[in-house]
């Protein structure tokens, strides 16, 4: 781990792992650059790599021992899915299911953080490449306001740049773009405590995508948010989403707000976690608040939340592997 031999104390101590789950937000994008890329034994054309699947979730379980029984405890139970790497659009996949159901696990081992990473059974690729820990392919937003207190805005949109090692001036202008992306303009050097629950979350955002990362974690960003501002900040995703062309993987309890960001819903079963159904859906035509008011756009949150139900009341029982696939062809959530 020479490369992290080169990093400051406080980078340092960024990266260290906590596996309690109130320490989380010490986990601030540890993957943004921390590790290294791995090398394929072959070298491909751009056609080629680009055609590759960009996450493949191959036959994934997890097992933690419970300190108090010292026997394990299946939390996810041989989840598989592929997700296409879209030329030009990418694509969002929001989960659900009841809490305890491994969402936050499955999210985590993309992630490559541990103690839900490696998976107890199963493996794990991005771009058909095993994944051995955070990378900077991919990046994380937490729930939890996740800035560094004693760094200006504009230091934390910056550091996983500077992690990567991009000059000041570079790093900086590249910030300030994001910042003024997230509409923070102004903000610049304000301190995280200076800023409401929501500018806090989109300096994380910003953060995030400042490092361009190929694949976007989101687990329940905006839960602690009042309803205004969670749909302007779903609003915002969709917006910036757009111009990165991001896979994002995105947790939340939420129905109308998966139902919203999602093409695709992932539903999951109680503990032990499966993988039971997969409902497709059109992208949204309006803003948040207006088509979430709309009829249409509660029917169909109304059906998701039939199958949330449903397989929170028989879906432990399923055969794992028989994920079911259906979609909503009528091009519209609104009308």
């Amino acid at each position: 781990m020479k490369w992290l031999a080169g990093l400051s104390d406080y980078a340092r101590r960024a990266f260290v792992q906590e596996a309690a789950e109130e320490k989380e937000h010490e986990h601030i994008e540890q993957f943004e650059a921390l590790a290294p890329k791995t090398k394929s034994s072959k070298k491909l054309t751009a056609e080629e790599f680009a055609a590759l699947p960009v996450v493949e979730c191959r036959n994934v379980s997890k097992s933690f021992r419970d300190p108090r029984t010292g026997k394990d405890v299946l939390a996810l139970d041989d989840v598989s899915f592929v997700i296409d790497d879209i030329p030009k659009v990418g694509e969002l996949i929001t989960m659900l299911g009841p809490s305890g159901c491994g969402k936050s696990t499955l999210l985590n081992i993309i992630a490559g953080l541990e103690p839900h990473f490696p998976p107890s059974k199963g493996e794990l690729l991005v771009k058909r490449q095993p994944v051995t820990g955070p990378g900077p392919d991919r990046g994380m937003v937490f729930q939890s306001y996740s800035s560094f207190p004693c760094y200006t805005v504009l230091e934390n949109v910056a550091f996983g740049l500077k992690l990567q090692g991009v000059a000041e001036k570079e790093r900086e202008a590249i910030a300030a773009d994001w910042i003024k992306r997230v509409k923070l303009s102004g903000f610049e050097n304000a301190y995280p405590k200076e800023l409401s629950g929501g500018m806090r979350q989109r300096v994380a955002l910003a953060r995030t995508l400042a490092v361009k990362p190929r694949i976007i974690l989101m687990d329940e960003p905006f839960g602690a948010l009042d309803r205004v501002t969670r749909w302007e900040m779903q609003d915002l995703l969709i917006e910036l989403w757009s111009q990165v062309e991001a896979t994002v993987f995105l947790v939340t309890h939420d129905i109308p707000e998966a139902v919203f960001l999602g093409d695709r819903v992932f539903i999951f079963s109680p503990r032990p976690g499966k993988l039971l159904e997969i409902v497709k859906l059109p992208r949204p035509t309006e803003k948040a608040a207006q088509m979430q008011r709309t009829a249409k756009f509660a029917d169909i949150v109304n059906e998701i939340s039939r199958k949330v139900e449903a397989a929170d009341t028989c879906g432990s029982g399923s055969s794992a592997g028989a994920v079911r696939t259906n979609s909503h062809t009528d091009g519209s959530h609104g009308g």
